[in-house]
């Protein structure tokens, strides 16, 4: 679900996460591991995640799945904070994707991304992860901007 561009003209690099595909290419694996979102308030929610750092496992990112786990998601790593551009393309399942900078913190929570879009999402700002989850999951567990995502792959967590 990515194609990285340095944009000229904007006050920084921007990562845009988009390529059109009308059929799956093959298949990038991922590395797995952990996280856990801490809410304002206290609560914490443990997610199962795939780990997309390389520019072929950006550019696919979650295209063409069919269902995916509540406790699951995928976080994409930049590397270093950046504004980042992102959309729907070729992807099935409605996402919630949590911009993160690079200390953790939600800056920002785009619900229910449609599915099929090009409609571009913007990070309204540098982060240095994203973390997509299912459509409607950030509602339901009321997260919010200011949360913090904690895990090893932050750097903040084990």
């Amino acid at each position: 679900m990515a194609l990285f561009l340095c944009l000229a003209g904007t006050a920084g690099p921007v990562a845009v996460v988009a390529q059109a595909q009308t059929q799956p290419q093959a298949s990038q694996t991922f590395a797995t591991g952990s996280l856990t979102i801490r809410t304002a308030s206290g609560k914490t929610y443990p997610f199962s995640i795939e780990i997309a750092v390389t520019d072929p496992q950006r550019e696919q990112g979650l295209m063409f799945r069919k269902e995916m786990a509540d406790d699951h998601g995928m976080i994409f790593d930049f590397g270093e904070p950046r504004r980042v551009q992102m959309w729907m393309e070729n992807t099935i399942l409605p996402l919630d994707m949590l911009f993160i900078q690079g200390d953790g913190t939600v800056s920002h929570i785009r619900e229910n991304a449609v599915p099929y879009s090009r409609d571009i999402i913007d990070s309204h700002g540098e982060v240095k992860y994203v973390l997509e989850i299912n459509g409607g999951r950030a509602k339901a567990l009321g997260l919010k901007a200011g949360d913090k995502v904690i895990g090893k792959l932050l750097g903040n967590g084990n």
